[in-house]
């Protein structure tokens, strides 16, 4: 594992213990749903990046705003890429 990608799992690590004890501390499900929100969605693109950085990467700069139809054509196939990435990292069902 290079360098990067140990600092990414790294980080990853540290938002999951995060999302585990704000689930700890928060016991009512609406409560929790609102306040750990946030460290949820950090951990999903954590996660996503570190399984598929480049893909990852694309999408968050070619989708991040509108623009010409070149650039929304660009972000539909950075989007398919990256399901594509994201498909062969699951385990088969």
């Amino acid at each position: 594992m290079d360098g990067g990608r140990r600092e990414e799992a790294v980080a990853c690590e540290a938002l999951l213990r995060a999302l585990l004890e704000c689930h700890r501390r928060i016991r009512d499900p609406w409560q929790r749903e609102a306040s750990c929100r946030h460290l949820n969605r950090s951990l999903a693109e954590c996660m996503v990046s570190a399984c598929c950085p480049e893909e990852s990467e694309a999408v968050r700069s070619l989708c991040s705003s509108a623009g010409t139809t070149l650039k929304r054509t660009q972000c539909q196939q950075a989007k398919l890429s990256l399901s594509i990435c994201l498909s062969s990292h699951q385990e088969p069902s």
